[in-house]
């Protein structure tokens, strides 16, 4: 499976676990998209910079766009496949439902 895949599979997941599971609703939440604002931001600094230099590769038969690594285009945001913003924004996601899930004495989100 691509990382493609793998990253919308993990944004559905993420979703389901918010939404349905969980009951959490954080990504219904205006504080949630502030607090990802910003993240994103921090994201796309070290994702591009570890891509950018060379530490980290990915197989291009695996992400959207080719193997030359572009600061932007070719799938490619601030050197970092769009496969590294999907996927984070899922384990962000994930992260902050769980959190607000086991908040102790806080039964009105849940």
């Amino acid at each position: 499976m691509s990382y493609t895949a793998l990253a919308v599979l993990g944004v559905v997941g993420a979703l389901l676990l918010d939404l349905v599971v969980l009951r959490t609703r954080v990504v219904t939440r205006r504080v949630f998209w502030t607090a990802y604002a910003i993240v994103v931001v921090f994201q796309l600094l070290t994702n591009g910079w570890l891509t950018g230099r060379g530490i980290v590769r990915y197989d291009p038969a695996a992400i959207i766009g080719g193997a030359r690594v572009r600061f932007l285009g070719d799938g490619r945001l601030f050197y970092a496949p769009v496969e590294d913003l999907v996927f984070g924004f899922a384990l962000v996601l994930t992260t902050c439902s769980v959190w607000v899930w086991l908040r102790p004495g806080e039964e009105e989100d849940r």
